[in-house]
């Protein structure tokens, strides 16, 4: 059975030069190889009547985000630099709807919901009500990275009530310990999403 069609939508998710280019400020290792994989699921999806969406985080300069004003992060995807762009390899859907997130100095790690890294207080980004205006009840989520922005975007995914697949062979991960992919994809079966490595289910 095909994972796309109608009703389903692909969330690409943060496929920009911070992360993807070894000379990134946030690079993730493997996260140049998955673009040509994050390309053929864009392809199955439109070819298939599906239709995708793009996450990009969209920082300002300073926000509690980043290590220099006291959160985890070197400062990248910074708004209208290179390092936020989307990586040059990447097919861009010229229709295709684009969430911007971080966009106020909010950790963005979901899609879906921003959290203030200060109050914890949460706000929606505007994706589902995007999604559920289009009708989509199946969303399949790849791109950059498995244990962050993926594994985050996932989860409140089925939690908001979608059919909820993550393809793992187009997706890499940051590991900033030992073990975290794995961690990240067992907490995204625990919340009820299908982990899949090929472009069948």
């Amino acid at each position: 059975m095909q994972r796309y069609g109608p009703g389903v939508a692909l969330i690409v998710v943060d496929v920009q030069n911070d992360f993807v280019d070894p000379n990134g400020s946030l690079s993730v290792r493997g996260g140049k190889d998955v673009v040509p994989r994050v390309n053929r699921e864009i392809d199955a999806a439109i070819g298939s009547g599906a239709i995708a969406f793009y996450t990009q985080d969209w920082h300002p300069e300073s926000t509690p985000h980043f290590a220099k004003d006291g959160g985890t992060w070197p400062v990248h995807c910074v708004a209208d630099t290179w390092g936020a762009e989307f990586a040059p390899s990447l097919r861009v859907d010229l229709d295709a709807a684009i969430i911007r997130k971080g966009t106020n100095g909010e950790d963005g790690y979901s899609g879906f919901t921003m959290r203030d890294p200060v109050t914890g207080e949460t706000r929606p980004t505007g994706l589902e009500q995007v999604l559920r205006d289009a009708g989509v009840t199946d969303v399949v989520v790849c791109g950059l990275a498995t244990d962050y922005c993926v594994n985050a975007t996932a989860i409140d995914a089925a939690r908001l009530g979608f059919a909820t697949t993550v393809v793992s062979e187009a997706c890499a991960a940051v590991n900033l310990q030992p073990g975290d992919e794995d961690r990240a994809i067992e907490a995204m079966r625990d919340a009820g999403v299908s982990v899949a490595t090929t472009t069948r289910r």
